[in-house]
């Protein structure tokens, strides 16, 4: 199965609840934090839900 390199780039202040829990739940924390998710339909939706904050390379 593929996998996906999720990089936070933008900052979480001034973002929605909703945002700030879909970013969390997807392992980022801080500016430039990296996680490594599998490549699945439900990852794609919570990376399309905050596609104005993150970076996705496929790993």
């Amino acid at each position: 199965m593929a996998k996906l390199k999720v990089t936070l780039k933008r900052s979480l202040i001034g973002r929605p609840e909703t945002q700030r829990r879909t970013v969390r739940s997807l392992g980022l924390n801080k500016i430039n934090s990296v996680s490594e998710l599998p490549d699945n339909p439900a990852i794609r939706g919570q990376l399309f839900k905050v596609k104005h904050l993150v970076v996705v390379e496929e790993a």
